[in-house]
């Protein structure tokens, strides 16, 4: 790995060269076709495999256990689905049996399955993040994305042997996940030149949007059809495939990357000439303490996955119970949301960049602003969906409306940290995540318990929490919000050798 001297020394020789505006002019034309745009949408193809790896068994679960019960639904207080769409469940668990093997776990039991992808994920973002920083993000995350695509393809042999196999195998695979979520958010700080970091990043996160809408749309087919395991076949086979991009592909720095051309290698090297790209060997935690810009972007997380995780966990449950569909539509309503917020994204960072090259806002503006979007918009139209539930075509475009907003948010906040503190990505995106999983773990718990005891009132009760903690975090991050780098993530100077 190169260190900043080397670099620097480099870039100041390519600067001189006075076919340089020219060079930037080309490749920043090139666009799509450039190769740090292929690395975007290899992430992105990783991404894909990652989230349905994650969301493969929540899929398939109805189909493996030996009960007439889904997991997970509202319980009897609940206004339930009609008489035809519980016939339709059991005839479709008929189906599943004949063609797969089930088991008898209780809900207690299916709850822990579910929940054990993320017993390690507390643990293993910072250290994730930080080793990738120091050490490369080829292999960290490469390794993340193999071990969990093998993993996935012996869950079927692990729930055969037994339930305490099928949870350990889950654990080291929701840790193997977090290195790729983690550690990939490093590759960019030296190969996104700074107009151009918010469509790569994006591109790249688009994945786990395209890959919830596509596991909600084909894992139900999958297991009525060929099999719950296939599910587990399919996608994990697709993981291992992304491997064989990966590791030929990636490379943590264009100096050493053997398939870029000299033209882009000089454009990305020159863009990033004024930003210290060298990664920290030792962490300014106090500083970081006391810095109100990056307690600004922590609390953004926190809110943005609160209402992530509530969508995630419970569109296909409002859509079913709410509009008493069949499993079949539930499905394809369910993932119609993720598909407009895949494209949103992509078009979300495009914009930035598009606003910050002709200069038309200042990067703080833009970041502040698509967050506003991100957060007010979602917030509104949700809170909204109580007095529009009578209309399934009101509510599904509601919710699409919803997803399609809520993606602003990925070329606001949630990508602010590369801007202040370049050199420390890699340890702030697994902080970062840690409020995330945390997010995650208490929002899909309090909306059961909301919607649990309240049939009526219950989904306006999550919607409204979700609200009075995203409109507050909105206020304190468009406070103390910051797009400057920091003192703190400055490289520091030494007198001595």
């Amino acid at each position: 790995m190169s260190t900043g001297v080397d670099t620097k020394a480099t870039v100041g020789d390519i600067s001189n060269d006075n076919n340089l505006n020219a060079a930037r002019q080309q490749f920043a034309r090139r666009g799509f076709c450039s190769f740090r745009h292929g690395m975007a949408f290899i992430l992105q193809l990783c991404n894909f495999s990652i989230c349905t790896q994650q969301m493969n068994l929540s899929i398939t679960i109805p189909a493996m256990v030996n009960n007439t019960n889904p997991p997970f639904q509202p319980n009897a207080s609940i206004e339930g689905p009609s008489t035809d769409s519980q016939h339709y469940w059991n005839e479709t668990l008929k189906e599943f049996k004949a063609v797969a093997p089930v088991y008898d776990w209780n809900p207690e039991i299916q709850g822990i399955i579910l929940s054990s992808l993320n017993y390690g994920s507390f643990l293993a973002p910072i250290p994730t993040g930080y080793v990738a920083g120091i050490f490369g993000t080829k292999y960290v995350v490469g390794a993340g994305l193999f071990i969990s695509s093998v993993l996935t393809l012996f869950i079927p042999l692990a729930a055969d042997v037994g339930v305490t196999l099928l949870i350990v195998l889950r654990v080291v695979q929701g840790i193997a996940q977090v290195m790729v979520l983690t550690g990939q958010y490093s590759i960019w700080v030296k190969w996104a030149p700074p107009l151009e970091k918010s469509q790569l990043t994006t591109i790249a996160g688009s994945g786990s949007m395209l890959g919830s809408f596509i596991i909600l749309l084909v894992g139900g087919l999958l297991c009525q059809t060929i099999g719950w395991p296939y599910v587990f076949y399919i996608f994990g086979g697709i993981g291992c495939a992304c491997c064989l991009l990966w590791f030929p592909f990636i490379y943590d720095d264009p100096m050493n990357h053997p398939f870029i051309s000299t033209g882009e290698k000089t454009y990305i090297m020159c863009s990033l000439a004024q930003q210290d790209c060298s990664p920290g060997w030792s962490l300014p935690i106090k500083a970081m303490i006391k810095s109100l810009p990056l307690w600004a972007i922590l609390v953004s997380y926190f809110c943005a996955y609160w209402l992530f995780y509530t969508i995630m966990a419970y569109t296909p449950t409002y859509i079913s119970s709410v509009l008493e569909v069949n499993l079949t539509d539930s499905g394809i309503l369910s993932a119609l949301p993720f598909a407009v917020g895949c494209i949103c994204i992509i078009l979300g960072g495009l914009l930035a960049d598009f606003l910050l090259s002709r200069k038309i806002l200042r990067l703080i503006i833009i970041r502040k602003l698509f967050t506003a979007i991100g957060v007010l918009f979602p917030s509104i139209i949700l809170v909204s969906l109580t007095w529009v539930r009578s209309s399934h075509s009101v509510t599904m475009t509601f919710l699409v409306l919803s997803s399609a907003t809520s993606s602003f948010l990925e070329a606001g906040a949630l990508v602010n940290f590369l801007d202040i503190a370049p050199r420390y990505t890699g340890f702030l995106k697994g902080l970062l995540q840690v409020f995330a999983h945390i997010a995650g773990a208490i929002s899909p718990t309090v909306a059961g318990f909301f919607i649990s005891q309240d049939s009526e009132f219950g989904w306006r009760n999550v919607f409204l929490l979700s609200a009075a903690i995203n409109i507050p975090g909105l206020a304190f991050y468009l406070i103390f919000g910051c797009a400057d780098v920091q003192d703190w993530a400055k490289e520091q100077m030494f007198t001595h050798l």
